[in-house]
């Protein structure tokens, strides 16, 4: 059964049903935990045990019909991502007041089936032919084929996913302790600073990205803000509060004053980074992307009229199709971009940048997906030079002055982003089904279901995310401290409104532009060196682009990740042990983020409604009303409001992640 599953039917009415739902479920928490970390994880290994265990209620169920549920719902996470490192930026540059239904349902809905369409002449090249890696769809066929030989492990995602939400109730609902831990001091007028989150899922998401990447991005965020902001300060004016703060004309904070200069100026070096980084990888994939091409259109040469004989497990939807659909859905985009801007010279220069640059990136996506993973897909990092090339390109067909040029270059990096994230997550996808023997196509189809389905779930989310936390930098936010970050968001706003405005820092973008060179020719060299630790030019982009506080739990994960390879290593503990502890660990990691995204999601419904931040937080006057002692209530209250025992609980709690994590994903010699 193992060679042969002709007979297995694989796009089932429950196949369908569950890959939706999981799909919306997946996209809700992966919405919240991209807008709060600045990166989202692939969700393809706990769908599939999610799916597998569901599953099991039902009779007949086979492992193709668990890939397809798998591929729907994995489709939720990979468009969340699109969507918000996109979108929000319309609401920060200030022209949305909103997240319209319709608006981001048709953007990302028809983005995300571009992304699968355009990898259909892929498949072949990188899956076929160049035989890549994509490590997390081997890693998910291996869950899905030890599901269904009596191994269950379900379990330990359960566990985590509670433990992680009662992690998010007790810091960020409740406030029995912090969640982030920092400090800051002014020395003269620069400053010297260190801070740390304290969340499993970002500890979660260094475990899964690994130490390599973790290591890079810890070092672009330390050369920010441990080198480049202190400079910047040294040669700065120390800013004052403005008008309507609590001190306003006073001295800012060292922690303020320090984003403040990051706002500005030096956020503007993780641009230039991305830009080149982007621009380098598609250079790099050039071949690829044009072998994959032209052996797409060959498998469906026709003979006589009639197409070649393909094996089931080697069809993919047919070219005529591919290229039907692929119009039809640049038609109603075309249709969105004359909405906004209104004119055709304009609309129609903006649809041929979006095709163009969605099918490149694309290419980009589905190869780096196979290379490093999804998890590590820097799509975010094409999506800038989206951005900045199309920003460039509309501020000479529309001039400064049209109002509408920023939110149209965003428009377009928003469904190119949509496309990248989902031609990524359906390679990986793809990998999964060659493993396990499911048909090409029917993948395809049930990734636009699961696309389609999360669609429609990704504005009323966002809606609810910006009226409970609002986003850092914007008026939306109910409380700086809790507001998320949104930093791609931010980022893709900043550039192409600065585009127009003529305010864009060229100086640290040229800075940024030659960091990534040097970190391009260092990884050139690692490369023809044989060496096993690399430095891919986005992740250290990224890491100088995000807080400091966010890659420190990062680098934990990492590290754990290491040394838990390290023990293998060293006791020389059997392959097979050492891939179930890995799966353990992956399931365990998953349900912390799963569990703290989802109950982000569910706080944020009390906080919306109250306006209020603090609505569910323990404070010294509910104390005093609990029926108990004066002395009891006053103990309780000294302690929750001692700094020390808020930050010394929150580092303990994370201790015991680590720990917890750490024994988990280790093998079983016994």
């Amino acid at each position: 059964m193992e060679s042969n599953r002709d007979g297995l039917p694989e796009i089932t009415v429950k196949a369908v049903i569950l890959g939706a739902v999981l799909s919306i479920i997946l996209a809700a928490a992966n919405a919240y935990l991209g807008l709060f970390a600045g990166m989202t994880v692939s969700a393809s290994i706990p769908a599939a045990v999610v799916s597998m265990g569901i599953l099991r209620l039902f009779k007949n169920s086979n492992i193709l019909e668990n890939n397809v549920i798998k591929t729907a719902a994995a489709a939720g996470e990979a468009l969340a991502a699109g969507a918000i490192f996109t979108l929000p930026a319309l609401v920060i540059m200030g022209s949305w007041q909103t997240f319209n239904f319709w608006w981001v349902t048709i953007i990302t809905g028809l983005g995300g089936t571009l992304g699968v369409l355009f990898t259909v002449p892929l498949r072949r090249s990188l899956i076929v032919e160049d035989k890549l890696p994509y490590p997390e769809g081997v890693a998910t066929a291996e869950v899905l084929k030890s599901g269904y030989q009596g191994s269950s492990e379900i379990r330990y995602l359960v566990l985590a996913s509670l433990v992680g939400a009662l992690f998010k109730i007790g810091s960020s609902g409740l406030g029995l302790w912090c969640e982030i831990a920092a400090g800051a001091k002014r020395i003269g007028n620069s400053m010297a600073y260190f801070g740390s989150n304290l969340s499993p899922a970002l500890i979660s998401v260094g475990y899964i990205v690994g130490l390599n990447t973790a290591i890079l991005m810890f070092i672009g965020g330390a050369a920010n803000w441990l080198v480049a902001i202190p400079i910047c300060s040294a040669f700065t004016d120390w800013g004052v509060y403005g008008p309507g703060h609590i001190h306003a004309g006073l001295p800012m904070s060292a922690v303020d004053w320090a984003n403040e200069i990051w706002s500005r100026q030096t956020r503007y070096i993780g641009v230039g980074a991305m830009l080149v980084g982007g621009l380098w990888t598609i250079y790099t994939l050039r071949g690829s992307i044009l072998r994959g091409f032209k052996s797409g259109i060959k498998a469906y040469q026709t003979v006589g009229g009639k197409s070649a004989a393909v094996e089931r497990t080697d069809k993919d939807i047919p070219m005529k199709w591919t290229l039907l659909m692929i119009i039809a859905s640049v038609v109603p985009i075309f249709l969105v971009y004359e909405f906004f801007v209104g004119k055709l010279y304009v609309s129609i220069p903006m649809a041929i940048i979006m095709v163009f640059a969605g099918f490149l990136f694309a290419a980009v996506a589905g190869y780096m997906a196979g290379i490093v993973g999804s998890s590590n897909n820097p799509v975010s990092g094409v999506t800038i030079a989206t951005v900045l090339i199309s920003a460039l390109l509309l501020l000479l067909l529309m001039g400064k002055a049209n109002k509408n040029g920023p939110a149209a270059a965003i428009i377009i990096g928003a469904v190119v982003c949509c496309a990248a994230a989902i031609a990524g997550d359906t390679m990986q996808d793809l990998k999964t089904g060659q493993i396990v023997k499911n048909t090409p196509w029917k993948l395809q189809v049930i990734e636009i279901v699961g696309t389609i389905s999360a669609a429609f779930v990704i504005a009323p989310v966002l809606m609810l995310l910006l009226k409970a936390y609002g986003f850092k930098g914007h008026s939306s936010a109910v409380n700086e401290l809790k507001a998320l970050a949104a930093p791609q968001a931010n980022l893709m706003a900043a550039v192409s409104k600065n585009v127009f405005e003529g305010q864009l820092p060229w100086l640290f973008v040229i800075i940024g532009a030659v960091v990534a060179i040097a970190v391009i020719i260092l990884d050139e060299y690692l490369i023809r060196k044989g060496s096993s630790f690399r430095t891919p030019v986005l992740a250290v982009a990224i890491g100088i682009y995000l807080s400091l506080e966010l890659e420190v739990p990062i680098l934990a994960g990492g590290i754990i990740s290491y040394l838990v390879a390290k023990y293998h290593k060293k006791r020389s503990i059997p392959a097979e042990k050492v891939e179930a502890g890995n799966t353990r660990g992956i399931l365990l990691a998953s349900g912390f983020i799963t569990g703290e995204s989802l109950m982000g999601i569910l706080l944020a419904i009390p906080i919306a409604i109250s306006q209020n931040p603090d609505v569910l937080k323990i404070t010294p006057e509910r104390i005093a009303k609990l029926p108990l002692p004066h002395q009891i209530t006053g103990f309780l209250s000294d302690i929750i409001t001692s700094s020390w025992f808020n930050i010394s609980t929150g580092i303990i709690l994370m201790a015991f992640v680590l720990i917890w994590l750490y024994n988990t994903a280790k093998a079983r010699e016994k």
